[in-house]
């Protein structure tokens, strides 16, 4: 399951136009010596890559509690479904009930160190820059996390969020070197294909839970719970 990380960061990436962006067109690279641009891009991504693989350690931690209570089947069912509900409900609905409440206050210093990162060109501050910008709120990420978690192994975790934000970087490149070739119809259409993308990630869960013994889509049963005893019939 974790080829569908990259193909859900991939194609989520033209979502990420819209909300980092702005942010990766205002990176303060070097436009004059290109060698050097690359490595600070390159060094904003590893940033992001880091927060993004803190994330998939601390909820793979939470995947693999889940693991040890026996409990990988329904896990699997209940990610998929939360999976598909996230791609199918507006996002003004949950703007409404406003779940990053708790959080606003972090989220806030979050934003303002952001902000102050971008007066320096160091390469230190790119990788600030990205590593502040993966732990902002974005609903393709709580997609991805729940994919993490239902990994339920803290290395698989981490790789699961790597390989979605690798899966992001293609397209955040180019908004930096030809954000014009991109059309916005094109873009529009690419968008209106992310919830379905999820959707169809979403059900790959449900069936991997369902254990259909189908061979590395729905593992059997017995493979899904962890035995008490070694079973070596």
């Amino acid at each position: 399951m974790l080829y569908s990380a990259f193909i859900f960061g991939l194609i989520s990436s033209f979502h990420c136009i819209g909300m980092c962006g702005p942010i990766a067109m205002m990176l303060p690279v070097d436009r004059t010596n290109e060698t050097k641009k690359v490595t600070q891009i390159i060094t904003y991504h590893v940033g992001k890559l880091t927060a993004y693989g803190i994330l998939g350690l601390v909820f793979g931690l939470l995947g693999r509690s889940f693991y040890l209570a026996g409990m990988q089947q329904q896990l699997s069912i209940i990610v998929g479904v939360l999976m598909i509900l996230v791609a199918v409900i507006p996002e003004k609905v949950f703007a409404k009930y406003n779940f990053s409440k708790p959080v606003y206050r972090l989220i806030t210093k979050v934003k303002s160190s952001l902000g102050q990162q971008f007066k320096n060109k160091s390469y230190k501050s790119l990788f600030t820059i990205g590593l502040l910008n993966g732990f902002l709120p974005c609903g393709m990420v709580y997609v991805a996390l729940f994919g993490a978690i239902a990994m339920q192994n803290v290395t698989l975790g981490i790789g699961y969020m790597l390989l979605f934000g690798i899966g992001t970087i293609p397209m955040m490149v180019a908004v930096i070197y030809a954000s014009g070739l991109i059309s916005f119809s094109f873009r529009g259409t690419i968008q209106k294909a992310i919830p379905l993308v999820a959707v169809i990630i979403g059900m790959l869960f449900i069936v991997r839970g369902l254990g259909l013994d189908i061979p590395y889509l729905s593992p059997s049963n017995m493979s899904l719970f962890v035995q008490p005893e070694a079973n070596c019939h």
